[in-house]
C-alpha cells in the first residue's frame, strides 16, 4: 500500500490526504461554501492542485495558509505531511485558537454528567454560530 503521487490531483482529495479535512466530504462541502481558496480564488472540489500552489483553508475562526509540495492522492501518515505540504499559517492566525478558551464558558448544571454525543453536537453548532458572527462583526 504505497502513496501515490502524481502531476496533479483534485483538491478536495489533497485536503483530505494532507490530513486537513477528516474525510473527503467534509474536505468537497468545504470547496462548495468557499472556506477553500486556490491561489486568492473560490475552487470547487474537483479543481486540480500541483505542486507550488498555494491554498488558504478557513476552519472556524482561523484561517490556514498551505503551499503543495506534492500531489498526493492517498492518505498520509501524519508524520508523512511534510513532505505533501508546506504550513504558511501566520502566527497571528494560531493565536485565535487560544482567545475563545479564555472568553467563552458554556454553563452546565450540576450532577448532569458529561454531554451526550447530542448534547456536544448542539454546543458545537452553537460555537460556530458564535464564530461565524464574531467573524461577520470583523469584517
Amino acid at each position: 500500500m504505497g502513496v501515490t503521487v502524481e502531476n496533479s490531483v483534485r483538491i478536495d482529495k489533497w485536503l483530505w490526504a494532507v490530513r486537513i479535512f477528516k474525510t473527503r466530504s467534509d474536505a468537497a462541502e468545504a470547496c462548495r461554501t468557499n472556506r477553500v481558496t486556490l491561489a486568492g480564488s473560490y475552487t470547487k472540489p474537483s479543481r486540480e492542485v500541483k505542486a507550488g500552489d498555494v491554498v488558504t483553508v478557513r476552519k472556524t475562526i482561523v484561517t490556514y495558509t498551505y503551499r503543495v509540495l506534492a500531489p498526493v492522492s492517498s492518505r498520509v501518515g501524519a508524520k508523512l505531511v511534510p513532505e505533501y505540504a508546506e504550513d504558511l499559517t501566520p502566527q497571528s492566525e494560531r493565536d485565535k485558537l487560544n482567545i475563545p478558551k479564555e472568553t467563552i464558558f458554556i454553563q452546565r448544571d450540576r450532577g448532569t454528567g458529561r454531554p451526550t454525543k447530542r448534547e456536544r453536537r448542539q454546543i458545537d453548532t452553537l460555537m460556530e454560530e458564535f464564530y461565524d458572527a464574531e467573524e461577520d462583526m470583523d469584517e
